[in-house]
């Protein structure tokens, strides 16, 4: 009888009952917030849903000594989340994004690009900002990104320079991306007026084959050129664009903006979620990056707007 009452015993000491803290509750409740937001709001549910299961298993509590958390070196988890710490995830992401994007508009348009650099202002005054709050330039770097509206772009930047803050800038980028049409209509209507609201861009010209075929190549060499440790991204955005544009490798293009991204999503997704466990997610740290990543997304979205109003000064209407 004693030895069933302390197997009994034993057993209850290894349940999640028995090593469940305050903190595991707080953030599965997040991640049930992150579901909710994905499934029945349909807030970039291809992001947010992987992200907030992922967040309930990380926080599931664990029997310390137990190796199947995402740090415990070997398990299932932490050999997942080798593909986030060591960024390669992202760059496959973004050769899924390159199949899928046509360029036409920016190729017939140039000052598109004026328009996107303007909008990295968030960039700079969210990196100014975390560097105010104390935080080392790495991180302060890191943090910045986020105004950016990438998610693997952050990944990768903050798995370099930022490693132990990757899960709470992960998750304030897909977060802020999803909550895009929440945050964004205020701050156009705040800086524009109901006429400019109105205005109507002529349609683009028509855009060739060829000049669609050396687009990719033409832009990888100049933006590697200029930013060279950006190419595994650079390389992967205009290489899966090639595919999708050469015509002659249509099923790579469908594989890449397919299957191969959509199951790295997946992993990508699980794997930060699962990364957000409570003694590491629950800092000031976080809080302090999810409220610069909402400075950031301001920011960007009006530094982007005010340009375009400086723009239209100059061009015919």
């Amino acid at each position: 009888m004693d030895q069933i009452i302390n197997n009994l015993q034993q057993f209850w000491e290894y349940t999640g009952f028995a090593n469940a803290t305050f903190q595991h509750i707080l953030m599965i409740c997040i991640g049930l917030g992150f579901l909710a937001m994905g499934i029945f709001k349909e807030w970039e549910p291809l992001l947010l849903v992987p992200i907030g299961f992922g967040m309930i298993i990380g926080n599931i509590p664990l029997y310390p000594g137990f190796t199947v958390g995402i740090y415990e070196e070997g398990s299932v988890l932490n050999i997942l989340y080798h593909g986030v710490k060591n960024g390669w995830y992202p760059p496959l992401i973004f050769m899924g994004i390159g199949a899928m994007t046509d360029f036409s508009s920016l190729i017939s348009n140039p000052k598109l690009l004026l328009i996107g650099a303007a909008a990295q202002f968030g960039i700079f005054a969210a990196y100014s900002a975390a560097l105010l709050l104390g935080f080392e330039a790495d991180a302060a770097g890191a943090i910045g990104i986020i105004g950016g509206a990438d998610g693997p772009t952050a990944i990768f930047l903050s798995s370099r320079l930022a490693p132990d803050l990757l899960g709470a800038i992960a998750v304030s980028a897909y977060s802020y991306m999803a909550l895009v049409p929440l945050i964004q209509p205020p701050v156009m209507r705040l800086f524009t007026t109901k006429k400019e609201r109105l205005i109507r861009m002529k349609s683009p010209r028509i855009v060739s084959k060829m000049e669609k075929v050396i687009f990719p190549v033409v832009g990888l060499l100049l933006t590697a050129f200029i930013v060279p440790s950006g190419l595994p991204l650079l390389g992967m955005l205009f290489f899966g664009n090639l595919l999708k544009e050469s015509g002659v490798t249509r099923r790579l293009a469908e594989t890449a903006r397919g299957p191969l991204i959509d199951v790295v999503t997946i992993l990508i997704g699980l794997t930060v979620g699962c990364s957000t466990q409570a003694d590491k997610f629950l800092q000031l740290d976080s809080v302090l990056i999810f409220g610069l990543g909402a400075f950031s997304f301001i920011m960007a979205t009006a530094a982007g707007v005010l340009f375009v109003k400086i723009l239209n000064l100059f061009l015919k209407p």
